[in-house]
């Protein structure tokens, strides 16, 4: 079998629970897979080398770039495309099979690719609710994540936010990456009780939140602007989008993202209010 001309970067800190199925899902499909990790207190290093892994260590200097764009500039450069995957990610055997369709008549006109995550929250895989989508497979020699001022904010640290890194030209392919973390779900609360610090610090930076804005996602970029954003969350994901069909799980996953809304906006009126008294 031809493997994918393309290396898959696989960006960790503490992924031991997760990183054997996320390398086993691609070491037999492409050129190479990389694991870029943030010093690591627990196995992920060795279980990802055992599976054949390259892995490089990465240490953050405090400044720009950010993790996935030293990536780009420095993981196998001598492959131009990259496939970015989270620790608890995999690809699906459909997306696979549509990436050697792309790539089966040459490197693709495009510089980007988009694809479609699908979610797992709390165990179960969810149809419904939200639909997100991260520009996850880049030319490294046409894309790049933009610099936009946000290394005093607190929450992110060496990962560039949630934002898309800008390309001059982007498709969407149709078959997903399955996103299922095996940790508890308190370690989704603990990620997003740290994004809330940051989206929290952007309110009060509207320069930087809207240069942020700018490179969102369309649907990032609507909900950006959106009034009454606990309340716009639960009903587009559990109403608009039928997270009701989900169950339970829709139901969990709905308030827990209006719960994250709520938090940014409380952590918000808490910054403003210690601003005004200095």
């Amino acid at each position: 079998m031809n493997k994918l001309p393309l290396v898959v970067a696989i960006p960790t800190k503490n992924e031991a629970e997760n990183i054997a199925r996320t390398v086993s899902s691609v070491i037999d499909h492409v050129e190479a897979v990389v694991v870029v990790d943030s010093h690591s207190t627990d196995d992920t290093c060795k279980i990802a080398a055992e599976l054949g892994a390259e892995v490089v260590e990465y240490t953050w200097d405090g400044r720009y770039p950010k993790k996935k764009q030293w990536c780009l500039d420095r993981v196998r450069t001598e492959i131009p495309w990259l496939l970015f995957l989270d620790g608890d990610e995999t690809p699906s055997p459909e997306l696979l099979a549509e990436l050697r369709g792309v790539f089966a008549a040459g490197p693709p006109s495009v510089a980007a690719f988009d694809i479609p995550l699908g979610y797992w929250f709390a165990g179960r895989r969810l149809r419904h609710g939200y639909t997100i989508v991260k520009r996850a497979l880049l030319d490294r020699t046409r894309c790049h994540f933009p610099e936009l001022g946000d290394l005093d904010a607190p929450g992110m640290g060496e990962q560039e936010g949630h934002y898309q890194p800008v390309a001059p030209s982007a498709a969407r392919l149709r078959s997903p990456i399955e996103h299922e973390d095996l940790d508890p779900v308190r370690t989704w609360f603990d990620r997003h009780n740290r994004y809330s610090d940051w989206e929290a610090w952007l309110e009060l930076n509207p320069a930087v939140k809207e240069d942020i804005r700018k490179v969102k996602s369309r649907q990032g970029q609507l909900f950006h602007q959106a009034p009454f954003k606990p309340l716009v969350s639960f009903a587009y994901a559990y109403v608009y989008r039928r997270g009701f069909l989900d169950g339970r799980a829709g139901l969990d996953y709905a308030l827990a993202m209006s719960f994250y809304r709520w938090q940014i906006g409380l952590k918000t009126r808490e910054n403003q209010r210690e601003g005004g008294l200095r």
